[in-house]
């Protein structure tokens, strides 16, 4: 078991540094694809929002869409403009997992809330698993940075 162990390790020891990059690309690419894919704004989105109770839903419609498209950017962004301005990628980094979270939050909390975290009218972590993946990423970056 150790020889394997030792086998993986040097297997894996140059590629470590660069294991964040890959929840960033998927993050981010998420994240900027989910805003993208709601421009332009639906009548039928709006709607939705309202018939959820939403205020001033036109406006929030935008802010959800502008909101995922410069977040994801953020997430793309923040770890290569950390590598030359530490500090301006590090709060790019957490501004943007901080948007993530939020954006989740109310996805889950609105969107997604027939979907049950344990039970629901679908029954199951399941279905929510992805928003939850995608809250978790997004809390990881707010709390993390670019230390990884």
């Amino acid at each position: 078991m150790n020889k394997l162990n030792k086998f993986l390790e040097e297997l894996a020891s140059p590629l470590k540094k660069y294991a964040i990059y890959l929840l960033r690309i998927g993050l981010g690419t998420s994240f900027f694809l989910h805003g993208y894919g709601k421009l332009p704004i639906q009548q039928s989105f709006i709607s939705w929002l309202s018939s959820k109770g939403i205020p001033l839903a036109e406006i929030t419609a935008h802010l959800i869409a502008w909101g995922e498209i410069v977040s994801g950017i953020g997430i793309l962004t923040g770890g290569l403009i950390g590598s030359r301005a530490y500090l301006a990628g590090v709060l790019i980094t957490r501004l943007s997992g901080g948007a993530v979270m939020i954006i989740m939050i109310g996805a889950l909390l609105i969107a997604h809330s027939d979907w049950g975290i344990f039970f629901g009218e679908r029954g199951s972590i399941l279905f929510a698993s992805e928003q939850l993946f995608l809250l978790l990423l997004g809390t990881y970056f707010a709390i993390k940075g670019n230390d990884a």
